[in-house]
């Protein structure tokens, strides 16, 4: 039995990761900062598919959190087979109406938690001859966004060319680039989404079932869903400065996680 640590596992992406891989038969690691809640959902899934879940709380904004998630991968004797770096969050506003401590706090959790929790897990599993990370990135790094959008495309560039590094060594790395996906994440960001339309919102489980598919499939880029697929092709066609003009005015109201 195979074991995957999924980071920012309580709720959304990371939840609808956990509840799949438990299904098939994955053992567990679950990380993130509410011990209550990753208690909680390591029960259910114990009691539900008979798999095994660990608990590790860790905050990926803080040194402590990160080193600890990196003692975790590194132990050869308890090996995690696949890691999903799901921890994000966004924070609501242009760029210098947001503070310059939240703006680096997101950095660290997106761009320098991302690169050490990969390379944490990757040196074993090269070991090993087999592993696979998937890094969750978002449609936001194809488009002018702001820093959000920023660290999500380094996510991107990171992980595809970590991948043709890793090439022939039998492990797998993909960055995954949902659009909006009904979860906590513009909640806690403040951020409205009246004015997304119905048709662009994406249900969690079936974005993950279409992640593990295309992460099966060897593909280092995968954003899993036919609409989103077309309307990364439009922003192909349109010029940057117009983009970036749509991209940042509904940016502040709301971004894709």
């Amino acid at each position: 039995m195979t074991t995957a640590l999924i980071t920012g596992a309580t709720a959304g992406i990371g939840a609808a990761f956990a509840r799949r891989l438990a299904a098939d038969g994955h053992d567990l690691v679950l990380v993130a900062r509410a011990t209550k809640r990753l208690q909680e959902q390591a029960t259910e899934l114990h009691d539900r598919h008979g798999i095994e879940a660990e608990v590790l709380t860790a905050d990926l904004a803080e040194e402590d959190g990160i080193t600890a998630v990196e003692a975790r991968l590194g132990d050869r004797k308890r090996p995690v087979d696949l890691l999903v770096n799901n921890a994000g969050f966004g924070n609501k506003g242009r760029y210098l109406e947001v503070s310059m401590a939240d703006e680096l706090r997101m950095l660290k959790v997106h761009c320098e938690a991302v690169l050490r929790l990969t390379s944490a897990a990757a040196e074993p599993m090269r070991e090993r001859g087999r592993g696979g990370v998937v890094n969750v990135a978002s449609v936001a790094a194809f488009v002018p966004r702001g820093t959000y959008g920023a660290s999500k495309a380094w996510v991107v560039q990171f992980t595809q060319g970590a991948a043709k590094d890793l090439a022939g060594t039998g492990v797998r790395l993909m960055a995954l680039c949902p659009g909006f996906v009904r979860t906590e994440f513009h909640e806690r960001a403040g951020m409205g989404t009246d004015n997304i339309p119905g048709w662009m919102w994406l249900d969690a489980d079936k974005l993950v079932a279409a992640a593990v598919a295309d992460l099966a499939r060897g593909k280092t880029l995968s954003i899993p869903d036919p609409r989103y697929k077309a309307l990364m092709g439009v922003t192909k066609l349109v010029p940057r400065n117009l983009l970036g003009g749509v991209s940042s005015k509904a940016g502040r109201k709301y971004g894709p996680k």
